[in-house]
């Protein structure tokens, strides 16, 4: 089992640990063979099912990661989410800077999946991706020729979620102060993703906000 160093005070909700990873699901896959870590990013569908979750995907069939998925109970994804550097110069006292952020590390175990699967898998995520858009292409609009092709290319995957270790490091260990003044310096800012750290900031100590 794999552990990360997560203080109590950070601890994420498992609840929002699984949200967080359907809505960051560009996640980073890590397996091991033969003692060399090999990690690919890709995109995942995550699922609920009978009180378990599943991530599903795909890599390149010429992506030598797929040897060390089937049958592997020791895989690792790493989600990242929401983060941003913190000044000290944003604090009362005089401390170092740090860094602000929220990630997820999932762990679980492998399988390959059959092709009749894999189709059902790219199914789902163009019907996520593509069922908004004008002329949107979902499984549907394609030749199935082609689709059939360009799945010889790729192999699927689904990892059954055992174990989640979140962490959302978002100042809680300062004080009322410096909290509201991480806030407001983070909204200066202007850029979306410190903005959205603002309001989760915002929203852990509402009664500061009023």
């Amino acid at each position: 089992m794999f552990i990360v160093y997560i203080p109590k005070k950070y601890c994420m909700d498992h609840d929002e640990a699984v949200q967080m990873m359907k809505s960051n699901p560009f996640a980073l896959l890590v397996t091991v063979d033969e003692h060399l870590p090999l990690a690919t990013h890709i995109p995942l569908e995550i699922r609920e099912e009978e009180g378990k979750i599943y991530a599903t995907g795909h890599l390149a069939y010429g992506n030598k990661q797929k040897k060390t998925l089937n049958h592997n109970s020791d895989v690792l994804l790493i989600f990242q989410g929401l983060h941003a550097y913190i000044s000290s110069s944003w604090y009362q006292c005089k401390e170092v800077p740090t860094w602000n952020y929220l990630a997820v590390h999932a762990y679980g175990a492998a399988r390959v999946i059959t092709e009749e699967e894999l189709g059902s898998t790219l199914n789902t995520m163009l019907t996520r991706y593509e069922s908004h858009r004008e002329n949107g292409r979902t499984w549907d609009t394609f030749d199935p020729e082609l689709l059939k092709s360009e799945m010889k290319g790729i192999v699927g995957f689904e990892i059954e979620i055992t174990s989640i270790q979140a962490v959302a490091k978002m100042s809680q260990n300062r004080n009322d102060s410096d909290y509201q003044s991480i806030v407001e310096e983070l909204e200066k800012s202007k850029e979306p993703e410190k903005i959205q750290i603002a309001q989760w900031m915002r929203e852990q100590r509402t009664g500061l906000f009023k």
